[in-house]
């Protein structure tokens, strides 16, 4: 997954971000996804941090097509505080376990250990693909 490397070195944060190099979380997902071979994702293009009725409406739209799952390779990791969605990213598998990749805001693209970024998150909900899509 030697591509991780392009995202960690290259991509910035831009709110509606879709790349190539400009990401917000959800279009680094998008993207991920893509490197993945997994199904593509709606761009939700007019999705802005700033708004997160809209973002939690299009995380709802979302999810309710997928199944939820634990933490696990390709699954989407969906950070909400209440009821709210504020921020998505990827799991990933590596040799030495599940790491998260993401962006946001404050920081630029990153990898850490699952274990570590659940520190920063209390609330996380997890969602896959439904295995007849």
């Amino acid at each position: 997954m030697k591509w991780i490397n392009d995202y960690l070195e290259n991509a910035v944060y831009v709110d509606g971000g879709r790349g190539p190099l400009e990401f917000d979380c959800w279009g680094l997902v998008r993207d991920v996804r893509r490197h993945l071979g997994l199904k593509e994702l709606p761009s939700h293009g007019s999705l802005r941090n700033t708004d997160p009725r809209s973002f939690t409406k299009a995380y709802r739209e979302e999810s309710s097509r997928m199944h939820e799952c634990g933490p696990e390779h390709g699954a989407i990791a969906a950070v909400l505080v209440g009821g709210i969605c504020v921020h998505v990213a990827t799991v990933l598998l590596f040799q030495d376990g599940l790491r998260v990749l993401e962006i946001n805001p404050t920081r630029a693209a990153r990898c850490i250990k699952h274990s570590t970024w659940l520190q920063d998150h209390v609330k996380v909900t997890y969602h896959k693909d439904r295995p007849d899509d």
